[in-house]
């Protein structure tokens, strides 16, 4: 599934597998809607959060980028933790992951 289209049980699944290295079924985790769990992965992260006319956009890697060439991650969203959460799952999984058939 793409990074991009994450959403729900997929995308706290997909947080849950990229911060634990292992996920079986649905995690428990409500990153993208809770600020509690999200927030601090957003803090720890260094990820940049703004809106526009078309919604909430996250940056990850913005301002490490030329100091040591790393790549830049941005993903959009309605919400700034679906935004964040996508972008720090693409940071670390990449733009497509697979996911597992029940939460899709």
């Amino acid at each position: 599934m793409k990074t991009n289209e994450l959403t729900g049980a997929a995308l706290n699944w997909a947080v849950h597998y990229a911060i634990h290295g292992e996920c079986e079924g649905y995690s428990p985790y409500e990153y993208s809607t809770d600020w509690a769990q999200g927030g601090p992965i957003i803090e720890r992260e260094k990820i940049d959060l703004s809106v526009t006319f078309y919604g909430w956009v996250a940056h990850h890697g913005r301002y490490r980028i030329r100091a040591m060439n790393l790549p830049e991650y941005t993903q959009k969203a309605d919400t700034p933790l679906i935004a964040a959460m996508r972008c720090y799952v693409a940071s670390k999984l990449g733009d497509e992951i697979e996911i597992p058939k029940e939460l899709t």
